[in-house]
């Protein structure tokens, strides 16, 4: 039975997954959450940027990042419905469509789990099932508000935080003990670090993985490695206007981070081209920032990044292969 390009079986009561090529080359693969966690263990720096589709899937595979990101932010930017209007069977149909058709592990935003502790049960189970890697569930009142993308922070009080944590871990540990479980608080622009690093280290108390937080300033983004026990990840957040640092992948590593998530390099940038590009042909009917060259390399490379030739050859084996010769 083949669900979202993988055929499913079952080991040692493990889900595991084997992967069909477009040429027909099924090999065996390690679980993605197995080789996040081996990157982790490995003290692989994570440098992961944020993903819409399986193409920029592909390509960030295909530059040798080591994780891809699949964000609410360009999620509910791409559907142009916004982060907050995003389901649950949206944001895992996205996620597992892209873990079907790349082979590094993908991080996926949960959100606020998409309800109580019960509800980030099943999440957990179906971003799981899915084939991505791990998930982030953080302490965001539910059903989120549009005015979050305006920095208004509306926090749980911390024990239903630490409760749908604890439950987002009781199905990790059921269904794939590899799951990667982060704990997400939002609290620091509202009620500083003190209050979110207290948040993500009760998450450790209840077996999360790895933590994230939103520092107000440098000086708290220096402070956050040191005083949380959870392993955090840093969200480079280029546009922001509340202040946040950019900070360089090396400066991150000093300080102490384990992973850096690019929230809006891909689909900004795209949009910053699209509209510049577009702009010029709708003006003059006509393109000139490309040559006709660069026009047929890009092509091509669109072309090997989905494997084209492969298709090809299976045609060549199949249906043409019945052709009548001339």
């Amino acid at each position: 039975m083949i669900i979202n390009h993988y055929t499913e079986y079952f080991d040692l009561g493990k889900l595991c997954f084997y992967s069909h090529h477009p040429a027909g080359t099924a090999s065996m693969q390690k679980r993605a959450s197995t080789q996040l966690r081996e990157l982790i263990s490995s003290k692989t720096f994570l440098h992961m940027p944020a993903v819409y589709d399986a193409l920029t899937g592909l390509l960030v595979q295909s530059l040798g990042f080591e994780a891809a990101y699949v964000g609410g932010y360009v999620t509910g930017g791409s559907m142009a419905v916004s982060e907050p209007l995003l389901t649950m069977t949206e944001q895992v149909a996205l996620g597992g469509d892209i873990a079907s058709k790349i082979d590094i592990p993908v991080v996926v935003d949960g959100g606020a789990g998409f309800g109580e502790p019960l509800h980030c049960m099943r999440t957990v189970r179906e971003f799981i099932r899915s084939g991505v890697a791990g998930v982030h569930i953080e302490d965001q009142l539910y059903p989120k508000r549009a005015h979050y993308h305006q920095y208004v922070v509306h926090g749980i009080p911390v024990e239903e935080f630490v409760e749908k944590i604890e439950y987002s871990v009781k199905a990790r540990d059921e269904v794939d003990p590899d799951f990667v479980i982060i704990a997400r608080t939002d609290t620091c622009r509202a009620l500083g670090l003190d209050e979110a690093v207290s948040r993500l280290n009760r998450a450790a108390d209840v077996g999360a993985d790895l933590g994230l937080l939103f520092p107000r300033d440098l000086k708290d983004a220096e402070e956050a490695p040191r005083r949380s026990r959870l392993p955090l990840i840093y969200v480079q957040s280029r546009g922001n206007r509340d202040g946040r640092p950019i900070i360089s992948r090396n400066e991150l590593q000093e300080m102490g981070y384990v992973a850096c998530i690019e929230a809006q390099v891909v689909i900004c940038s795209a949009l910053h081209h699209h509209k510049k590009i577009l702009t010029e042909l709708r003006q003059t009917g006509e393109y000139t920032g490309m040559t006709n060259a660069e026009w047929v390399a890009s092509r091509q490379e669109l072309e090997d990044l989905i494997d084209l030739t492969a298709y090809y050859e299976i045609e060549k084996q199949t249906v043409e292969a019945r052709q009548p010769k001339d």
